[in-house]
């Protein structure tokens, strides 16, 4: 048996913590099942984003016409923008590798770590055991359980970044943010796609202003079928055959590709976790304490299998201060997650930060309501951006900001300077009282702050 200072499973954020205690001079085991880097580096937002930018260009050659510009979309290379994204990832994840199997005081060991006894491990036959373990080793794609998805030839997100032909039809189930990236990027290069969601609005979890208006542009892009579910999938030659029940009404949909876009799960069952003593909550995501240590001292956990937010800034936030916590355990300090934030990079974006209207009456606060168009601005006019909107929420007595959501142009970017806001804890008046460049774009922040009105109570009749 083989012991180690530290040894970290999963090589996404988790090695921030290994790079450092090597660093000290400690000997580190690094368990990687897979290229290096992680679901952001490989099979998420890297990837993805790098394909999305494609769909953007493409969606603003077709739009050109709004602004007296006649312009035609003649082809999509589709192997060029697939290899121009995969090959940039998995260069990346090589030399991450290769850093670390050079680092004198890193060992790599290749394959699915899995514990059989408290703080130990065999990988590939070996066995390895430290002190000190951290798990960041991820989450997999769900699959749902529907009659005869065994039978049928699937995508997940994995595979949807690295198919090698684009399919003419895609049948995508699910309604959320990997569904509404993914509906972009193949539908703006002129795939035809169907969204198969179970609720009524696609976007669920944001704001119900944000979901409803996602929802209305998607159905003019898309072929949505709402509070829909699948019954049955099967193989008829080349074409998969979806049926599905939407509004108490049977149907069937034929497509060339069917995308699963229905939520992820803790890889913690692959590692038997149990063995060591580490306890999961009734989803299987690791259990830790504030400052990410988990019942087993020792233990630790961090990223999307630790299951709060699934998120690679979030991972590298827990990564920071697992890393502090381990190397000081007896000055530990307690994650601060306040002013979170997250963008979706559909068309139109997403961009939010805190609380929802839903959550503020859940968690009895009172608020402020603050919205403004983008169209009602000189520079969301000139892009013609008719959907986009920013709505914040505040403390009527603080002005302390609890909430702001947007949709529309650019969203990933304009969410960030509210982020900021609130992570120092300024008031709205920052933003108010700020001196905004006109006529830009973030003016439409600051008009929405501008435009709080009388605070809603809790109890507001105001539904989602």
């Amino acid at each position: 048996m083989r012991t180690f200072d530290l040894i970290v499973i999963g090589s996404g954020s988790g090695l921030e913590v290994s790079s450092d205690v090597a660093n000290r001079g400690q000997s580190v085991a690094v368990i990687e099942s897979g290229p290096f880097g992680g679901t952001c580096l490989n099979r998420g937002c890297i990837p993805s984003k790098m394909l999305i930018h494609s769909a953007d260009v493409a969606e603003t050659i077709r739009r050109a016409r709004l602004f007296g510009i006649e312009a035609e979309l003649r082809a999509v290379d589709w192997k060029f923008i697939i290899d121009r994204a995969s090959n940039e990832v998995d260069g990346d994840a090589r030399s991450i590798e290769q850093g670390n199997r050079e680092h004198p005081n890193i060992t790599v060991f290749k394959g699915t770590g899995r514990f059989f006894a408290h703080k130990t491990l065999v990988v590939n036959g070996e066995e390895l055991t430290a002190e000190t373990i951290v798990i960041a080793a991820g989450t997999r794609p769900r699959i749902p359980d529907i009659d005869g998805i065994d039978e049928v030839t699937y995508l997940t997100s994995d595979e949807a970044l690295r198919l090698p032909s684009q399919p003419r039809r895609l049948v995508i189930v699910g309604g959320g943010y990997i569904a509404g990236e993914l509906a972009h990027f193949y539908g703006a290069l002129g795939t035809e796609v169907t969204i198969v969601h179970r609720r009524p609005v696609l976007l669920r979890e944001e704001d119900h202003d944000v979901s409803e208006r996602f929802t209305e542009v998607y159905k003019a892009r898309f072929d949505l079928r709402l509070d829909a579910t699948v019954q049955q999938v099967r193989q008829e030659g080349a074409d998969i055959r979806v049926d599905i029940t939407a509004g108490g009404t049977a149907g069937s949909l034929s497509a060339d590709a069917l995308l699963l876009a229905t939520g992820r799960i803790p890889n913690s069952d692959e590692l038997a976790v149990e063995r060591t003593g580490v306890r999961v909550d009734d989803r299987g995501f690791i259990e830790a304490d504030e400052y990410l240590e988990t019942n087993v001292p020792g233990i630790w956990t961090l990223g999307d299998i630790a299951g709060r937010y699934q998120l690679k800034h979030s991972a590298n936030l827990e990564a920071a201060y697992v890393g502090y916590n381990i190397q000081h355990p007896a000055e530990k300090v307690a994650v601060d997650y306040h002013a979170m934030p997250h963008a979706i990079f559909a068309s139109p974006q997403v961009g939010a930060v805190g609380l929802t209207e839903r959550e503020a009456r859940a968690n009895g606060r009172p608020y402020a309501v603050g919205k403004y168009e983008y169209a009602n601005t000189a520079y969301g006019s000139s892009i013609e951006d008719k959907d986009g909107f920013v709505k914040v929420l505040a403390d009527p007595e603080s002005e302390e900001i609890l909430g702001c959501h947007i949709l529309g142009t650019d969203a990933s970017i304009l969410i960030q300077e509210v982020a900021n806001a609130m992570r120092i804890r300024a008031t709205a008046r920052a933003i108010t009282q700020s001196i905004y460049v006109h006529p830009a774009l973030p003016e439409v922040v600051q008009r929405a702050f501008g435009a709080i009105e009388h605070p809603r109570e809790p109890h507001s009749d105001d539904a989602e």
